[in-house]
C-alpha cells in the first residue's frame, strides 16, 4: 500500500531557531534546512527517530569510482549495518530510492520529506571519471526523514508534515508518526517557552569562548596560492580550459560545539539557503548564498550559478560603487557567462527537447558581506528521469569546477594537493514527491574529528590578477573564521 503525505497546520508561529535550541540542538543526526529570519520560503527541522534510515558512501581510494554504501538505523538500539561494495553512485542512488507515496492530483505538497543530507565533491569528480584525494567526511550522507516540522515565513505559518506509519517497514517505538504529529502540536502549543536546552554556548560576540585562540592554517599560503594562479591562467592559454575554479582549505584545531556555532554563523551571516546538518561525529555549518538544484514536483528544473564577488562596505558610497564595479566587470561577466553555458549544457542533458532557458542574466545579488553575480538557467526534466539523474548530470556544479567540466577537474586535482571534501559539493533534500531543494556547500564550516575546515576560492580566467584572487579568498573565509575565533585571517 502507498504511503500518504499528511499534514497538520498549528495555531501560531514559533522562531525555527528557539525550537532549534529547545528540542534539536542535542540530537546526533539532525537537520535544519534554514531559510533565515528574514526569509520569504521555508525552513524545515527533522531528527532522526529509531525508524530512520541513514546511508553512507565513501570512495575507495585517490582514483576510481570503486567504493561502498551504507545503509544503518543510528536512532535503533543494535541496529545492523548493511555494507554494499562497488561502484558508488549507482549503489547510492539504488539506496537514495525513495517509498511509494500517494498524492493527490494536483494538489500541492505541503513540505519536503524524504532524503535530506550532503554530496561530497570528490562523489560528483569520481563518477566523471576524475581523480580525487580521499576525504576525511563522508563523499555523502543522507537522513531518511519522514516527519518534519516546516516553517513558512513569509505566511507565518508553522506545519507539521509526516508520512502515515507503515507498520512492514518502521522500526520505530514511539508509538508511530501520527503520535508524534499529536506530540509536537502539544509540545509547540502554548506552553511553549523557547528556552534552550542547556550546552556549551559561543562567547556574548558570537565567536566561541576560548582562552588560546586557533591558529587558521591555509592549505597553501599566499605566495603557492599566487603560483596556482599562474597555473590555471598557463593551462587556459594552452587552451586546456576556459576558466578553473580553484580552491584554498583553512584548517583549524578546534572542536566547537556543532549547534552554538551555527546559532553564531547565522547570526553574523544571514542567508537563504543556510543549513546545520548533524550527522554523529560529522557537522556541516552553512551560510551558503548559492542555489545548486531546485525541482519541482511537476518536473521544472532551475539552478542559479554564482560567479563575481565584491566585498561590502559600510559607507553607502562606497557599497553601491563596489557593486556597479562588479556588475560592469568583463572579467567577472564573462566567468559567470561561462559557467551559466556549462549549466545549460548540463541540464541539456536530462531535459526535455528545448526545455532549456536563461530566465535572469548577471544580476547582482546582496549579503552581509558580498555583492554577488548571479544568473538562473531552468529546464523541464524529461520523462522518467528521477531528482538523482539531474544530480548526476549536473554536479559538482559548473561553478565550483570551471568550464569545460571534466578538464578543470582534472587540472584542479593536480594543483590543490588535497581533498574538498563536503565543500563545494551540495546539501539539501530529494523528496518523496519528486520534488528536491540542494544548496552549494560554500561560505560553510566542516566540523570533524580532526577539527574544523573552511574551503573558499574563485574563479581563475585569463583576466584574473592574483592579488585580487587572493583578496577574493580571505573576503570568503574572513566571517567563517571569526565565528571559530581564529586568530589570522590571512593566508601567509
Amino acid at each position: 500500500m502507498p504511503r500518504r503525505i499528511r499534514s497538520r497546520v498549528l495555531p501560531c508561529w514559533r522562531d525555527p531557531a528557539a525550537v532549534f535550541e529547545r528540542w534539536f540542538a542535542g540530537a546526533e543526526h539532525v537537520v535544519w534546512l534554514d531559510g533565515g529570519d528574514d526569509a520569504s520560503g521555508v525552513s524545515v527541522l527533522g531528527r532522526a527517530h529509531p525508524g530512520s534510515e541513514f546511508v553512507v558512501a565513501r570512495l575507495a581510494g585517490d582514483a576510481g569510482t570503486a567504493g561502498r554504501v551504507e545503509v544503518s538505523r543510528p536512532g535503533a538500539d543494535a541496529a545492523p549495518t548493511t555494507v554494499r561494495e562497488g561502484e558508488v553512485f549507482p549503489l547510492l542512488a539504488e539506496a537514495l530510492a525513495m517509498p511509494v507515496v500517494e498524492l493527490e492530483p494536483g494538489a500541492p505538497s505541503p513540505g519536503p520529506l524524504g532524503w535530506f543530507g550532503w554530496f561530497g565533491y570528490e562523489l560528483g569528480a569520481a563518477a566523471d571519471g576524475v581523480a580525487v584525494a580521499h576525504a576525511e567526511t563522508p563523499d555523502a550522507a543522507f537522513l531518511f526523514l519522514d516527519r518534519v516540522i516546516v516553517f513558512d515565513h513569509a505566511a507565518r505559518v508553522v506545519r507539521l508534515v509526516w508520512l502515515d506509519s507503515d507498520d512492514d517497514d518502521s522500526n520505530d517505538d514511539s508509538g508511530g508518526a501520527d503520535a508524534w504529529a499529536d506530540e509536537q502540536q502539544a509540545a509547540l502549543g502554548d506552553g511553549f517557552s523557547g528556552e534552550a536546552a542547556t550546552r556549551d554556548a559561543p562567547a556574548a560576540d558570537g565567536t566561541p569562548a576560548t582562552e588560546h585562540p586557533p591558529v587558521a592554517r591555509w592549505r597553501h599560503d599566499a605566495a603557492r596560492y599566487a603560483e596556482l594562479i599562474d597555473a590555471c591562467q598557463a593551462a587556459i592559454v594552452r587552451g586546456d580550459a576556459y576558466q578553473l575554479c580553484l580552491t584554498n582549505r583553512v584548517d583549524l584545531d578546534v572542536h566547537p560545539d556543532p549547534a552554538g556555532t551555527y546559532l553564531a554563523l547565522r547570526a553574523s551571516s544571514p542567508s537563504h539557503h543556510g543549513g546545520y546538518v548533524r550527522f554523529g561525529e560529522f557537522s556541516l555549518l552553512s551560510a551558503s548564498p548559492e542555489l545548486f538544484l531546485h525541482i519541482e514536483p511537476t518536473g521544472l528544473v532551475s539552478t542559479k550559478p554564482m560567479k563575481g564577488t565584491r566585498p561590502r562596505d559600510a559607507d553607502p558610497a562606497r557599497d553601491a560603487a563596489l557593486r556597479a564595479e562588479l556588475l560592469a566587470s568583463d572579467k567577472e561577466r564573462a566567468e559567470n557567462l561561462m559557467i551559466v553555458d556549462l549549466m545549460r549544457n548540463d541540464l541539456g542533458r536530462i531535459a526535455e527537447l528545448g526545455s532549456v532557458g536563461v530566465d535572469g542574466l548577471l544580476e547582482v545579488e546582496e549579503y552581509p558581506h558580498v555583492h554577488q553575480l548571479v544568473s538562473t538557467v531552468r529546464a523541464r526534466i524529461a520523462p522518467q528521469l528521477t531528482a538523482v539523474d539531474v544530480v548526476r548530470a549536473a554536479f559538482p556544479a559548473g561553478s565550483m569546477t570551471g568550464a569545460p567540466k571534466h578538464s578543470a577537474m582534472s587540472i584542479l586535482h593536480g594543483l590543490e594537493e588535497g581533498p574538498r571534501g563536503v565543500y563545494s559539493g551540495a546539501f539539501g533534500y530529494l523528496g518523496v514527491d519528486g520534488g528536491a531543494d540542494l544548496a552549494m556547500v560554500i561560505r560553510s564550516i566542516v566540523l570533524a574529528p580532526s577539527g574544523a575546515s573552511i574551503g573558499t576560492g574563485g574563479g581563475i580566467t585569463a583576466l584574473s590578477i592574483a592579488a585580487e584572487e587572493i583578496e577574493e579568498t580571505r573576503v570568503k573565509a574572513r566571517a567563517l573564521l571569526a565565528v571559530l575565533g581564529a586568530a589570522s585571517t590571512r593566508p601567509e
